[in-house]
């Protein structure tokens, strides 16, 4: 029997000590939850129906936005606390604009501090009861919220379109596969084990099982606004955690259909809640509360070291998925047409803004002529544009500061003598795209490795290609960077595939193919590019904590 949703319930007799210091009666029935001080329940009830009472979340959402949508109860402009639609407690917004346009989309609710402490508290309440249910009943849950998302994908991909930028077909792309994530976590969720070890001595017995770490703050990034959370909030819930989310700033809605999908699916209030805001604020209550026991962050390895050093404070576990500067390689031997095709797949995709994307393009010198004129020619072919367009390939960048960016890295290039093969400056779009972020897709032929294209992510539709002669060559500048996420190569050679994969600082290597990621595999860098794994069966580890019994038989 699957429970049902429960509703804010406090009792005098059991009062909070704010929330940092939460507690759950140990006999306090599964159907009745206990937490928030008085204070604290009807800041958010009052908040609750001050939204109600003003419609305020209706005239936040602008007509271009609400129009495309088949279902335009998917959104809302608020966050989510104990099941509850809010706006900020002090009634402050901030705007999401279309990058393609420059038009604001909605006005959404700027939190801070205080919502994501009620977030948290909300959270941990919930905790007890839904890591009490089986990983059947959990699964029942998350393969409900699988199905309503794929059901609803046009609607999600629309709204995922219109605030970061990518084309319709990656937006649907990416829903596939982050649903995909949450039926891999629904079936791994059954597959959790434990371990009766072998004894040191016949009066006893020896144990290992696996418990729920228990709140989980997941902070996601803009370039993948749904896969990002489904793969941090999937595991977490099969595992037994309840979580708190921040999406980016940039792109909250997407994170507010699945919030409400989920709810549709009927996963219990508090389980899932959202903040969205001012991420400094909101970063720090995270890392400070001694409630969360877990971040995931994917991110800026900036960003992810502050986070780090907060963590330390409480001793949270960390998983953090930092940046890249991927190396493709291809050989003297590779399959040509195979390479030029993964080239421009891997370092275009979402206009370059994919922390695996190949930044860095090393071609042998035997073929470096041949194979830029290949590069050059399929990307003279993409087409850009507004990604609900159709036969649009490639979108804007996300904003004005990573639109510059990709500018100062191609004029870098050019003064140290890079030749522009193709792109190179901005489209000049008509009205209204004129008004976004967009640049051409720009193929840098004679790049150098004082460039900084080479010891910077570009985070933009930027392929430089670099010119090695060694195999020793290649790989010494493969891996002179701080970064170890992705990496590429391609090769016919099975000895040379080998060594080269081996010799590689990377997380992740794709051999003759760069479309590598998916549910069953692990997600994950080395170096500075982060720690732990997503996906796969080693990302749902990372939410378990190992308890070991010692039972005594008494003879």
């Amino acid at each position: 029997m699957l429970i049902p949703k429960v509703a804010l319930w406090v009792s005098e007799g059991i009062l909070c000590q704010g929330a940092q210091h939460l507690s759950v009666a140990a006999s306090v029935p599964l159907n009745k939850l206990y937490y928030f001080d008085r204070a604290m329940s009807s800041a958010v009830q009052s908040h609750a129906n001050l939204n109600a009472a003003s419609g305020a979340e209706a005239s936040n959402l602008s007509e271009e936005l609400t129009s495309k949508l088949k279902d335009p109860s998917l959104l809302h402009a608020a966050g989510l606390i104990d099941g509850k639609w809010l706006g900020a407690w002090n009634s402050a917004t901030y705007e999401v604009k279309n990058p393609a346009t420059g038009k604001v989309l909605a006005k959404m609710p700027l939190m801070r501090a205080d919502e994501t402490r009620a977030a948290v508290a909300a959270a941990s309440a919930m905790f007890p009861q839904w890591k009490a249910l089986t990983a059947k009943e959990r699964a029942a849950y998350l393969r409900r919220w699988h199905d309503l998302i794929l059901q609803h994908s046009d609607d999600i991909a629309t709204i995922m379109t219109l605030e970061c930028g990518k084309p319709l077909g990656e937006a649907k792309a990416e829903i596939v596969g982050g649903a995909a994530s949450v039926e891999w976590f629904a079936e791994e969720g059954r597959r959790i084990t434990g371990d009766v070890l072998e004894t040191v001595g016949r009066d006893r017995r020896m144990l290992v099982i696996k418990q729920p770490v228990g709140v989980v703050a997941a902070i996601t990034p803009w370039n993948f606004p749904m896969s990002m959370i489904t793969r941090k909030i999937a595991p977490a819930l099969a595992a037994g955690c309840t979580v708190v989310l921040k999406p980016a700033e940039l792109t909250p809605l997407t994170a507010v259909a699945l919030a409400e999908l989920a709810d549709r699916a009927g996963i219990p209030d508090g389980v899932i809640n959202m903040v969205m805001g001012d991420a400094p604020s909101i970063g720090t209550e995270m890392v400070a509360n001694e409630v969360v026991r877990k971040i995931g962050f994917t991110g800026s390895t900036a960003v992810g070291k502050l986070l780090m050093q907060g963590a330390a404070s409480t001793v949270k576990r960390v998983s953090l998925e930092l940046g890249g500067n991927a190396p493709l390689i291809v050989f003297g031997d590779a399959d040509l047409e195979l390479a030029a095709k993964g080239a421009v797949m891997s370092a275009l995709r979402n206009a370059g803004q994919t922390c695996i994307c190949a930044n860095r393009v090393f071609v042998h010198s035997s073929i470096y002529d041949k194979f830029s004129e290949m590069v050059t020619d399929r990307v003279n072919k993409l087409k850009i544009g507004d990604g609900l367009e159709a036969g649009v390939t490639m979108g804007p960048l996300i904003s004005k500061p990573g639109l510059d960016k990709v500018i100062a890295h191609v004029a870098d290039a050019v003064s140290k003598g890079a030749q522009i093969m193709s792109g190179g400056k901005t489209p000049g779009l008509a009205a209204p795209y004129d008004a976004g972020t967009f640049f051409e897709p720009t193929v840098l032929k004679g790049a150098s490795i004082d460039m900084r294209c080479f010891s910077e992510e570009t985070f933009g539709p930027l392929l430089p290609l670099f010119k090695f002669d060694t195999d020793d060559e290649v790989v010494m500048m493969a891996n002179k960077t701080e970064y170890g996420l992705a990496a590429y190569f391609y090769t016919k050679d099975l000895a040379r595939a080998w060594r080269i994969a081996e010799e590689l600082e990377y997380g992740m290597i794709g051999l003759n193919e760069v479309a590598m990621t998916s549910e069953v595999a692990p997600f994950g860098g080395v170096k500075q590019s982060g720690l732990g794994r997503e996906q796969s069966k080693y990302g749902l580890a990372e939410f378990l904590d190992i308890k070991y019994i010692c039972m005594g038989l008494g003879s």
